[in-house]
């Protein structure tokens, strides 16, 4: 695994806004941008700004499609969270739908290199492991340059992506070989623009 390294103490009275260019998927009132299971209309919770996996009735994505984007994602897991290894807290960042960035608590929970927070999921485990304790925020901000693939449907150039995790770089430009099982190795099957989807993942933890 990769070392620790502590992120330090983000500013009480910081407000981050967004870019006056950026694409706002979530403003903290309602999912509007999203789609949920079988193209419904999303079950997660909404509350307080906040918005919360709801287990057990899939994953959503984006309406939009995408190609290369910078994504800013801030993502914390229950202060009483529980369960072990990849049952503790586990969800993942789709990009284009295929290839998953890793969200988990191995926060002082160990589990295999490659499926911690920032892995590029089976892939690539994070140069470092940033995380904050349960109950805290971490910050994603990912660089992603899609796969662009020949007219035969062969790759021309692999996607790669960059991560960083609480201001710490954990991915470096790093190549996607390919979509992510959990079994299996990965392959790339040609696609255009593609939504950005979040996991609802089955483990039983909160």
């Amino acid at each position: 695994e990769g070392s620790v390294v502590n992120p330090g103490q983000s500013s009480v009275n910081a407000v981050m806004t967004a870019p006056s260019d950026a694409n706002v998927l979530f403003d903290g009132k309602d999912l509007s941008a999203w789609i949920g299971k079988d193209g419904k209309a999303p079950k997660w919770d909404v509350k307080e700004g906040v918005l919360t996996v709801k287990k057990g009735t899939g994953d959503i994505r984006t309406k939009q499609m995408f190609e290369d984007f910078q994504l800013h994602v801030e993502w914390k897991v229950p202060v009483n969270i529980t369960g072990s290894g990849q049952a503790r807290g586990n969800s993942g960042i789709f990009l284009q739908g295929r290839y998953e960035i890793q969200i988990l608590d191995n926060y002082k929970n160990r589990t295999y290199s490659n499926g911690q927070a920032g892995s590029v999921y089976k892939q690539t485990p994070p140069l470092k492991n940033v995380l904050r304790p349960p109950g805290e925020w971490n910050v994603y901000d990912i660089i992603y340059t899609a796969p662009r693939f020949k007219i035969d449907g062969t790759i021309l150039y692999p996607a790669r992506v960059t991560i960083i995790h609480n201001g710490v770089v954990i991915q470096n430009n790093t190549e996607i070989r390919g979509h992510t099982p959990f079994v299996g190795l990965p392959k790339y099957t040609a696609q255009g623009k593609g939504p950005i989807a979040l996991q609802d993942h089955p483990d039983p933890s909160e």
